[in-house]
This record gives structure tokens, sequence and C-alpha cells, in this order.
């Protein structure tokens, strides 16, 4: 049974919080018109110690607030109002980032090694191998590059691949959780040698560090 923590404009919201930590819920859904606290921040609160997928409910539909929820680790951006089986529809697609494939094969690069199996990523570090932490969407991007090795995988089939079938336009979804991936896995996010944009194009991940 898969477990949905909502989170709607309740003034219990911090005791949300610790429901989410208690309960460990499969999937949650925060509504960002939160009175008393930013839904950003709640957010980022949960990102603090967890990876569950997070899918955003909001009247505001400005792209400013969109890229704010996703770079604070939000998987996915429901605008109100919305149909249910829309919402139902991201509500899948969310899990089944989340959801754990059979096995495959280990990616293993000069700076950080990727187990496509166990969904986990881990580097060198000073105290020997530390994993990374990404979210379900992050991975999936990362999933979908390395699979594609050396191939361009186009905005479109990025978008549709990780998020589903009827999204073409959100490009701002690529572009903020991108720049989380290279943040967390580049050694200088600013000159990525591992997840190359394509101006235009795509993106394209290479496991050998180019210069």
């Amino acid at each position: 049974m898969t477990r949905v923590l909502v989170v709607d404009d309740e003034p219990q919201i911090l005791r949300a919080l610790a429901l989410a930590a208690g309960h460990h819920p499969d999937v949650v859904v925060l509504d960002l018109g939160l009175p008393g606290i930013d839904g950003v921040e709640v957010i980022r609160g949960l990102r603090g110690w967890s990876t569950v997928p997070i899918v955003v409910l909001s009247v505001r539909d400005g792209e400013r607030d969109k890229v704010s929820a996703l770079d604070a680790g939000a998987d996915d951006y429901v605008t109100k109002p919305f149909g249910i089986d829309e919402l139902m529809a991201r509500l899948r697609a969310a899990l089944r980032r989340a959801t754990p494939a059979d096995e495959e094969p280990v990616m293993v690069t000069p700076d950080f090694t990727i187990d496509l199996s166990a969904k986990r990523v881990h580097r060198p570090s000073d105290r020997g191998d530390e994993e990374v932490r990404l979210t379900p969407t992050e991975w999936h991007l990362v999933e979908v590059l390395v699979r594609h090795q050396g191939k361009l995988v186009s905005q479109r089939q990025l978008l549709q691949e990780v998020w589903g079938p009827e999204y073409h336009d959100e490009t701002a979804y690529l572009r903020v959780h991108m720049a989380n991936v290279r943040r967390k896995l580049e050694p200088e996010p600013s000159r990525p040698r591992y997840f190359l944009t394509e101006p235009g194009m795509g993106y394209r991940f290479e496991s050998t560090a180019t210069t």
C-alpha cells in the first residue's frame, strides 16, 4: 500500500514534519500556501534528511515560484486548480522514479561511482567512500543520461522519460535539477566534465571527464 502524506494549509504544519519522520511516507503532497511558514522552507526541511518524492500543489503559476520549489528539492509542481486524474498521474510518475530497478551495471568515473541497481552514488573522500544523496528526480535524470552514455538526450526526451509523456515545455525543471546534479557530482559545477549541455538541444553524459 502506498503511503501518501498530504500537507495542506493546516495550522499544524510543523507537526506534519514530525509525521513524515515517524511514518516514512512513500510520497509527500505539499501545498505551498501554508499559514505561518513558507512551503519552500518545508521542502528544504524534508530534504535535510529525506529523499522522499515531493509533489507541490500551488495556485502560484509563475516560473520563479516553480523554480524556487524545484531548487529546494521538489520533484514536481502542480498548479491549482487541477483534475484528480492529473494529480494521480503525477503521483504515480513520482513513485516510479523512486522505485528500485532490477540489477544493473555499475558506472565508474574518476570522481564518482554510480550503482544503477542500488540507486546509489559514491565518491572518494578523506574518510573513504561517501554516499552522495540524490533526490528521486535527480537520480532519474542521472540514470537516463548514464544509460545513454556518450549520446545526446534531447530536452523533450528527458522531460518525458523523467516526468512523463505530458511534459513538453517544462525546461525549467531540467535547468534546476541538472544544476543540482552538477553541484553534487561535478568537481567544478560551473565547468561540468560529465553532465554536459548541448545548447538548445539537450544533455549528454560522458563517463571520462572532458577538458
